[in-house]
C-alpha cells in the first residue's frame, strides 16, 4: 500500500507533526452521521450473500492487523497448484450511491502514517464486520487459481462465497505446511517475473527509533514470506486484468517506462549511496541485484519508489486501452486484493465476477467507471503528500542538533543533494553545482517544525 512504510519509536514524539502533515494534505478525520449509521446497520446483517465453503482459509498480515482483506489457501494439483484466495467483499456490506458510497469515494484509499491509519471504511467494517478475521463467517469474493508445473496460470475462476479463516498468522508464524507450499508457488512466480522483466522491489521498513537521546534509522529486511505472499497478490491482479481485458469491461493499473530524468535521479542517489550501477545493465536488473539487508541497498530501494510514480489508473468500456501494461510489473495488471483499503478494487471484484459469469457488471459499476481514474488521482496524491510530509518530518529530525557538520554529497537533481550517511536528502541553492556533482556539503538548517533540511556547498 504505502511505497515507503516507516516506523517510528516512540511515536509520541513525532504525533504532532504526523497530525501537521495530515492536516496539510487534506486527510479527512471523521465519517458522516449518515455514513456511520449505514455501517452500523450493515455490519449487523445476519445473512451475507454466498453459499458458506467448507475450506480451512488463513490470513497473513503484519502483528496487530485488524482489516484483513485476504485469506489463502493452497493445495498441490500433481506437479502443479490450486490457490484459493478469498477478498473481502466490501459490496455485501456498501450501497451504491449511499452516504456511506459518497465517503468512501471521497476517501479513495486508507491513508498511512506512523501513528495511526486514517481508514477507508469506518472501523466497524474495515475492522469488525467487512474484515476476513479467524473464526467468523464472511462474505468474500473467492478467487480460484490453477497453476501447471511451471507456475504459470491455467485457469481462473471467481465467485461470491461465505468464507472463514481458520487462523490469523503473521509473517513470521506462518506453520510449516503452508510456507512450503507458498514458497513453492513464490519461487516459481518470481522466476517467471524475471524471465518476463518485472521489476521486484522489495522495500524494506524503515524504522526510525530514539536511541541514548538522539535519533537512529534501520532498515527491516522483508521476510521470505513477505515476498512470497505479495507473489500470490500479483498472481491475482494478472489474473483480474485478463478476464476484464476479455469481458471488455474493468480497470487496470497501468504505468509508462520511467523517463530518463528519474532513471538518472537514481543513478546519482545509487552513486551517492556508494552502490555500483553498470551503464550496460537495465533499471529492472538493477533492482534485482538490490540486497535489502545492506543499509545502502534498502536505502536505495527506497528511493525507488519514486521511479515508478507514473503509475495510474485506466478504465475501458468496449475496446481494450492502447497501453494496457504496467511497466514494473511487465504484464497487464489490477488492484484487486484490497478493496477494504482501496476503493477501486471494489469496481474491480464486481467487474471479475460479472465477466466469470459470463454477465454485465452492475449498473454503478460501469456509470462509475469512467470517473475512478481521476477520483483515485486525487486519493493517491493525497497518500503521496502525507508520506513525502512524514519522510520530510524524519529527516529533519535525523539531522536536527547537527548544523554546522559537513557531509559527503552527491547532487541527485536541480538544487537537492543526497547524503551518503545517514541517507536524507535535502536542498540547496540551485546552480550551487551540477547534478551528478560530488559534493561536500555543510547542514545549514534541519527544522522538524518547518519539515525542511538545507544545506549549502562547504568551502
Amino acid at each position: 500500500m504505502p511505497a515507503r512504510r516507516i516506523r517510528v519509536s516512540p511515536t509520541e514524539a513525532m504525533r504532532d507533526g504526523f497530525e501537521a502533515v495530515r492536516h496539510e494534505a487534506g486527510v479527512p478525520e471523521a465519517f458522516g452521521a449518515d455514513a456511520e449509521a449505514q455501517a452500523q446497520r450493515a455490519a449487523q446483517r445476519t445473512s451475507p450473500a454466498g453459499p458458506r465453503v467448507e475450506i480451512p482459509f488463513v490470513t497473513i498480515d503484519p502483528p496487530g492487523s485488524r482489516d484483513l482483506d485476504q485469506a489463502m489457501h493452497i493445495e498441490r494439483t500433481g506437479e502443479g497448484h490450486r490457490v484459493r484466495y478469498a477478498i473481502a467483499d466490501v459490496g455485501a456490506f456498501v450501497e451504491p450511491g449511499s452516504a456511506l458510497d459518497r465517503d468512501t469515494h471521497d476517501r479513495g484509499v486508507t491513508i498511512y502514517a506512523p501513528d495511526h491509519n486514517t481508514p477507508l471504511h469506518p472501523p466497524v467494517l474495515s475492522e469488525g464486520a467487512a474484515s476476513l478475521l479467524p473464526g467468523e463467517w464472511r462474505p468474500a469474493v473467492v478467487w480460484t487459481l490453477d497453476l501447471d508445473a511451471t507456475g504459470e496460470l491455467a485457469g481462473t475462476h471467481v465467485e461470491r462465497a461465505q468464507v472463514r479463516s481458520a487462523a490469523q498468522h503473521t509473517y513470521a508464524d506462518v506453520p510449516t505446511e503452508l510456507a512450503t507450499l507458498l514458497k513453492e508457488v513464490g519461487e516459481r512466480r518470481l522466476a517467471i517475473e524475471g524471465a518476463r522483466g518485472g521489476v521486484r522491489l522489495d522495500v524494506p521498513e524503515q524504522e526510525v527509533v530514539e536511541e541514548n537521546g538522539s535519533w537512529t534509522v534501520h532498515y527491516r529486511v522483508p521476510l521470505e514470506t513477505e515476498d512470497h505472499n505479495a507473489q500470490i497478490s500479483l498472481l491475482t491482479g494478472m489474473a483480474a486484468a485478463q478476464l476484464m481485458l476479455q469481458a471488455g469491461i474493468g480497470i487496470l493499473r497501468t504505468q509508462p517506462p520511467p523517463d530518463e530524468r528519474s532513471l538518472n535521479r537514481l543513478r546519482r542517489q545509487a552513486r551517492a549511496l556508494g552502490v555500483q550501477w553498470p551503464e550496460s545493465m537495465s533499471y529492472p536488473e538493477f533492482i534485482r541485484t538490490l540486497d535489502p539487508a545492506l543499509a545502502a541497498h534498502a536505502a536505495l530501494m527506497q528511493e525507488a519508489t519514486g521511479v515508478g510514480r507514473g503509475a495510474g489508473y485506466t478504465a475501458f468500456d468496449g475496446a481494450p486501452p492502447a497501453e494496457p501494461e504496467h511497466f514494473a510489473i511487465a504484464a497487464s495488471y489490477a488492484h484487486a486484493t484490497a478493496p477494504l483499503r482501496r476503493l477501486q478494487d471494489r469496481y474491480v471484484s464486481e467487474c471479475c465476477l460479472a465477466a466469470c459469469a459470463g454477465a454485465a457488471p452492475p449498473a454503478w459499476v460501469r456509470a462509475g467507471l469512467p470517473a475512478l481514474p481521476d477520483l483515485m488521482a486525487k486519493a493517491a496524491h493525497r497518500a503521496r503528500a502525507v508520506e513525502r510530509g512524514i519522510v520530510d518530518l524524519v529527516e529533519a529530525v535525523l539531522l536536527h542538533g547537527r548544523e554546522g557538520q559537513t557531509f559527503d554529497a552527491v547532487v541527485i537533481d536541480d538544487a537537492l543533494v543526497q547524503l551518503r550517511e545517514p541517507a536524507v536528502r535535502g536542498r540547496i541553492a540551485k546552480d550551487a553545482a551540477e547534478p551528478g556533482s560530488t559534493v561536500k556539503v555543510r547542514l545549514d538548517r534541519a527544522d522538524p517544525a518547518a519539515r525542511a533540511v538545507e544545506f549549502s556547498v562547504a568551502p
